[in-house]
């Protein structure tokens, strides 16, 4: 899925830490601006010495909701050398003090690595402004961009103040609220609305009736049509999604915290235990690709959520939990591989065999997409795992995945079947070179030049980084057979048949040859009819579709996982 706004993601958790490094002469506010493939992030640094001599800081992103006071979690100065550490957001900054002491030049360092120089002094940045009387425009506007693979929709809240128009922006699909605008320019009917911090501009012809602005999108590169239509009623900013469980729920819900202590992560989770004495069966939900919180939220969806609720209802324990490094579970999520967070998922299994409304004979794990890459990991290694659930898994290498997910969903998203074998074709020598180039030097100059002329200038540095990420590495190699042919307890294999993500006709005949070569006696393969990559009831399977489509997740699906369980 292509994202839109590019930003640093800052989780709800932010622990203060204090270094032991003793305090120079660099107390003070520092300010400094990174510039990351478009966009503009101006930053502001608190350094100040605490009572026993030693340094401590925290970090303001001004131009992000909830940006401000990110702590600094190790602060080390020698020989006029500073590094930082920032654990909530997965960063590090090496910089060297000048000799005058106003001035630090270095490098962050935050998946891939920029260039970033601070000055003393606080940042000019006016966060209150008095109100005026309301403008023409005043109110809050909405819009759809429709990026081809996905529609997400755009929201600008725009306030007139003595110092003129300001605004904020929200992308409710991608769980973003409240993002700061650099400015907004207004010139009779021409609106601009300048977003430096994700590297975005609006444009756009105020209509006479004031109804709506006419106009474009511009970010990293790329144009699209964008127009806001005035918002009446705040109603209308609400996606509807009436499978969605209202509280107060007829099971019991704790919130619990497990340890992977094998790679020093913390899992931050939900547990929830039906009515009765119990002892329950169990799973471990493990979500898909990306970063996702325990409810694997999505476009206003959250089929963990969903899930979890049809399954408790049913007499099934459900554990959920945050991925490493999102939420409020600990860990580096940008570093970690597949096999990483199947060490997470074992850990996840350890916590529910302490738990005594759990049947330790019955612990399973129900995996979406990569998770269900994972649960055969870890079932085929570990014999406290009585059974698991596929949901849309793979059962060929990644590379092979992405390929025909790329093509398939180009194809139902309405373009030509030989401009997207064409595509096809490309990405498949991008993804070989990243799977046979192992000099990262060579490897990003080769990726550069394939990637200029097709891929927009302004993306070239983030596609790179996201390409070579450890994660994609792996991914791409990876066979999921290799586990398949191990795994001997009881297998759910369900896939939609109109998912264009991971294809039913090349991923189910794979795992069912591994899982007869494995002996496995006790598997089941579905493909249900007319649902899509999150086994919702779709018209093409695109994901463009996700976000219009109210249901979350197809009564099949959750009626055929019940009752397998059950009769496990």
């Amino acid at each position: 899925m292509k994202r839109i706004l590019v930003f640093i993601v800052l989780p709800a958790f932010l622990l203060a830490g204090v270094s032991l490094a003793r305090a120079q002469d660099i107390a003070g506010d520092w300010q400094g601006t990174i510039n990351a493939d478009g966009a503009e992030l101006r930053l502001v640094l608190h350094i100040s010495k605490a009572p026993d001599g030693s340094l401590k800081a925290t970090l303001d992103s001004i131009d992000q909701p909830g940006g401000n006071g990110i702590p600094v979690n190790s602060v080390t100065l020698k020989d006029s050398k500073l590094s930082l550490e920032v654990t909530a957001v997965q960063g590090t900054y090496e910089g060297k003090v000048a000799a005058d002491g106003n001035t630090i030049s270095g490098t962050w360092t935050q998946g891939q690595s920029l260039p970033l120089d601070f000055k003393r002094g606080t940042a000019p940045v006016k966060t209150e402004h008095k109100p005026a009387k309301p403008s023409d425009i005043d109110g809050t506007w909405m819009g759809s961009l429709d990026t081809g693979a996905v529609k997400l929709r755009v929201v600008f809240h725009l306030v007139n103040t003595e110092d003129g128009l300001i605004a904020t922006m929200d992308s409710p699909d991608q769980g973003a609220k409240g993002l700061p605008t650099t400015s907004v320019t207004r010139d009779g009917a021409s609106l601009k609305i300048e977003a430096k911090g994700i590297g975005g501009v609006f444009e756009g012809k105020i209509a006479a009736d004031l109804s709506s602005i006419d106009g474009k999108w511009t970010q990293m590169g790329n144009t699209m049509p964008l127009v806001l239509k005035r918002v009446k009623d705040q109603a209308e900013l609400e996606l509807k999604r009436p499978q969605n469980p209202v509280k107060p729920y007829p099971y019991r819900e704790d919130e619990i915290t497990y340890d992977n202590k094998i790679q020093n992560v913390m899992l931050a989770a939900t547990f929830t235990i039906p009515q009765g004495t119990g002892p329950f069966p169990a799973v471990l939900l493990i979500t898909g690709s990306g970063p996702q919180d325990r409810n694997e939220s999505l476009l206003g969806h959250k089929p963990f959520l969903v899930l979890s609720d049809y399954l408790t209802r049913h007499g099934i324990a459900v554990l959920r939990a945050d991925d490493r490094g999102v939420g409020k579970s600990t860990g580096v999520f940008a570093q970690a591989t597949t096999a990483d967070f199947a060490t997470d998922t074992e850990a996840g299994v350890a916590y529910l065999k302490t738990r005594a409304e759990v049947n330790p004979h019955k612990i399973g794990l129900i995996g979406h997409s990569e998770g269900a890459v994972i649960a055969p990991m870890v079932a085929a290694r570990n014999q406290d795992v009585a059974f698991i659930v596929m949901m849309a898994g793979t059962g060929v290498p990644g590379d092979q995945v992405l390929v025909a997910q790329g093509e398939a969903i180009q194809i139902a998203s309405g373009k030509n079947p030989e401009e997207a074998a064409k595509n096809a074709a490309k990405e498949r020598q991008i993804l070989t070179l990243v799977e046979t180039e192992k000099d990262q030097a060579v490897l990003e100059k080769e990726l550069k030049e394939k990637m200029a002329g097709e891929v927009p200038e302004a993306q070239i540095g983030l596609q790179i980084s996201e390409i070579t990420s450890p994660w994609l590495r792996y991914f791409l190699t990876y066979d999921p057979a290799t586990a398949l042919r191990k795994v001997t307890c009881p297998v759910l294999v369900l896939n939609g048949e109109k998912d264009k993500q991971v294809l039913p006709s090349q991923n189910l005949p794979a795992i069912r040859k591994a899982l007869e070569e494995a002996g496995n006696q006790h598997f089941e393969i579905d493909e249900l009819p007319g649902l899509n990559h999150l086994f919702q009831t779709a018209k093409t399977g695109a994901p463009a579709e996700y976000a219009e489509i109210e249901e979350t997740m197809s009564p099949l699906a959750l009626e055929k996982m019940a009752s397998w369980i059950g009769k496990q």
